[in-house]
């Protein structure tokens, strides 16, 4: 099985630039499977109802979130729909599910969506203890998990990667918007990258307008950020795994 993982979606720039490629990826592929992580995708803050439904319209397996989540009140709308998940580690009661478990190619898929707590100024619980609490609790009713941890610091991502190493089928980063070129398969099978990427404007600081930006660092006023124009990227990766023991094979960047 291929399951392919989409990097942030980064405004109507990076739902138009998947739409784009994406039946052309999963053809040559040979995807059965697809996580898209979407909490970016209202102008670079939150989910509107209008994203949601453009992203599933693709056939969307899954959808990802994170730190912002609730950037959109529209998400109060939609958010207990199945293909939605977001970060399990959010404080118990928050509405909305931390994981889900899909059928695919008669194989049981478990998405777990963690937050990092290293320089993100967002309220939630251990990720390393929630995830271990949810793993022990589905292992035996699955057949692979797959955790889009995202979060800021590449060592907080490295070290969840090796906590879970040979507990799942794969780990990946989201979050940062730039893509790291460390995948490889940890010592006890699980399948790891630091950061998958972006989907949005190639010529951007992150997305954003390169001048907003600058202009913010140099400044140190709030300029308000705007998604940036032009040329759109896409980023993501492949995970092949064995299907006879459900681990991953082999790792495959998308850059293009």
């Amino acid at each position: 099985m291929k399951i392919l993982a989409i990097g942030d979606l980064i405004g109507n720039a990076g739902i138009k630039e998947l739409k784009k490629q994406l039946a052309d990826i999963k053809k040559k592929e040979e995807i059965d499977f697809v996580i898209v992580n979407g909490e970016n995708s209202a102008e670079g803050m939150g989910l509107t109802e209008a994203n949601f439904k453009d992203i599933l319209a693709m056939n969307i397996d899954v959808i990802t979130m994170g730190n912002h989540t609730w950037g959109k009140k529209d998400i109060f709308k939609f958010i207990d729909h199945p293909k939605l998940i977001r970060p399990a580690n959010y404080p118990k009661g928050v509405v909305g599910k931390g994981y889900n478990i899909y059928t695919c190619q008669n194989k049981k898929i478990a998405v777990i969506n963690l937050i990092g707590r290293v320089d993100i100024n967002v309220l939630s619980e251990n990720p390393f203890i929630t995830v271990k609490e949810i793993v022990e609790k589905i292992k035996n009713k699955v057949d692979m998990i797959f955790v889009d941890f995202h979060a800021e610091a590449t060592a907080e991502k490295i070290a969840m990667g090796y906590f879970l190493d040979g507990k799942v089928t794969a780990v990946y980063g989201t979050h940062t918007h730039v893509q790291t070129a460390d995948e490889k398969i940890l010592p006890n099978g699980t399948g790891y990258i630091t950061d998958i990427g972006m989907t949005g404007p190639k010529h951007s600081v992150i997305g954003m307008d390169i001048a907003a930006s600058l202009k913010r660092f140099e400044t140190t006023l709030p300029e308000r950020y705007r998604i940036a124009t032009g040329e759109c990227i896409l980023n993501g990766v492949v995970f092949e795994v064995d299907e006879i023991n459900n681990k991953v094979k082999s790792i495959k960047r998308l850059y293009q």
